[in-house]
């Protein structure tokens, strides 16, 4: 069997993931509370021959489905959690709730797990059929948009029996996703005083909003102190009370504290760490301090990227009708756009892929970004995070973007929302499983590929994973944050 013939296979069988797709996005999750989406990946990957894990790494709603036997062993990352406060009626060119202060698929996860098992299923077809030596794995990865499943995943070392990891990721543009980023660290700072009637008696109360904001206030003082890579980033989610006149007994503040590498921001967290310990000495309260999740720096693998950027070559682009062109324009009319803003990570910083974007892109005007971007591999630092990062450590990893929104849509937004059911985001999932599954199939029909992507990743990887995760930390849904 061919890869034209696994891509024939995906076009005759693409209702059963863009249906999966569909489902997801009208049951959004959020993180680490997916236990729909689980149990109906759980179920299709059943029904569709692999071998299923539940409750991955000890969390309910990670999982794996496995094919296959012997090496290579591939594994393919799908995500399936949403994103708070986005709820949205699809199809809508304006703000429009689909569900009261109800969540929504911003950042695609939906498409994103959706894609990625399509292209897990190829795999196993050409397996199936050819009779060659390999695996694939699909991994179920919850969590991404705060919990970082594949962090604990990694926790457990469950990315080092890989010989490469592949994924994808919805985007405003065709391109490789390349680069590495930030790594995050999440803590709950959580006070406690007495409490006193303000007026009364003060003076025999101990106010936890006041040691949240000593620790505020101390934190940014130390931002002068940091490097210019370093953030930290808070959010007070419990204030103690809407009563002026009671002093506040309990209040939280949860800190996300970004560095470039794990071991300096283990650093960095220390001193916020001491900022907290300080906070609650003045005010004499106490505190406990909540470990919530954290994430690596990604290692991009040059080779893998190749790979995967010769099949985005190879595969014909989506084609799209007049009606999907028409949405398109409309609703990127309601995005917000930059002077100069040009799709594409190599656009930002290589001159000759800019001017090619440029003409591409109508100079940044289009409203549908329907071409492929030129290749571009970097090792620049993004300041975002992402728990990919934390499988790059254990297996050469790579990833891609397709076009599967409008060419302005900003990220975790309502117009991503708002066209993630359409036929724009149908054949961009699509798109992004045929690559995936060429790749795979590149990897295991071709020994010295895979090869050389190992070669890669022993030296880039030289240093060994520290992971991001304590070792006494266990998984925190979202939903136990609001």
């Amino acid at each position: 069997m061919t890869k034209t013939e696994i891509y024939k296979l995906l076009e005759e069988k693409q209702d059963i993931f863009i249906e999966v797709s569909d489902k997801i996005w009208g049951d959004p999750e959020l993180s680490l509370s997916e236990h729909n989406a689980a149990e109906l990946y759980e179920r299709t990957l059943s029904e569709l021959g692999f071998e299923v894990e539940h409750g991955v790494a000890g969390i309910e709603t990670a999982f794996s489905g496995k094919f296959g036997s012997g090496k290579p062993v591939i594994g393919i990352l799908g995500e399936y959690d949403a994103l708070a406060g986005l709820s949205q009626k699809a199809g809508a060119l304006e703000p429009c709730e689909e569900v009261a202060g109800g969540c929504g698929h911003g950042c695609g996860h939906h498409m994103l797990g959706a894609g990625s098992l399509a292209a897990a299923w190829a795999v196993k077809e050409y397996l199936e059929a050819t009779g060659e030596s390999g695996t694939v794995i699909y991994y179920g990865c919850p969590g991404e948009e705060g919990g970082a499943g594949k962090a604990f995943m990694a926790r457990e070392g469950l990315f080092y029996k890989l010989d490469a990891a592949l994924t994808w990721h919805p985007g405003t543009a065709n391109e490789i996703f390349t680069g590495t980023n930030n790594t995050s660290m999440q803590v709950e700072y959580t006070f406690s005083g007495t409490a006193a009637h303000a007026a009364g008696n003060p003076h025999q109360g101990r106010s936890a909003l006041d040691a949240v904001e000593l620790m505020n206030i101390g934190v940014q003082f130390l931002r002068e102190h940091i490097p210019g890579t370093d953030c930290l980033h808070y959010a007070i989610t419990n204030t103690g009370g809407i009563s002026p006149n009671v002093v506040q007994s309990k209040a939280t503040v949860l800190y996300m504290v970004r560095s470039n590498n794990v071991p300096n921001n283990k650093k960095l967290l220390a001193r916020v760490d001491n900022i907290a310990r300080g906070a609650a000495l003045m005010t004499d309260t106490t505190f406990k301090r909540r470990f919530i999740d954290g994430t690596a720096d990604l290692l991009p693998n040059e080779t893998l990227e190749r790979a995967l950027y010769a099949n985005m070559e190879e595969i014909p682009l989506p084609e799209y009708t007049k009606e999907e062109r028409d949405f398109a324009a409309a609703l990127d009319a309601t995005c917000p756009k930059e002077d100069g803003e040009l799709p594409g990570i190599g656009a930002k910083y290589d001159p000759e892929v800019r001017r090619r974007v440029s003409e591409l892109s109508d100079n940044g005007n289009a409203p549908l970004n329907d071409f492929l971007c030129p290749f571009y591999h970097s090792d620049k630092q993004e300041p975002g995070s992402t728990d990919v990062g934390d499988v790059s450590w254990q297996t050469p990893t790579a990833q891609i973007s397709t076009a599967t929104w409008t060419a302005h849509s900003p990220g975790h937004s309502w117009q991503n929302v708002s066209g993630g059911k359409t036929g724009i985001a149908h054949k961009g999932l699509m798109y992004a499983a045929k690559v995936l599954a060429g790749t795979a199939i590149d990897l295991i029909t071709t020994p010295e590929l895979l090869e050389k992507a190992k070669a890669e990743f022993k030296v880039t990887a030289a240093k060994g994973y520290d992971c991001p995760i304590e070792p006494d930390a266990v998984p925190v849904p979202v939903e136990e944050m609001l």
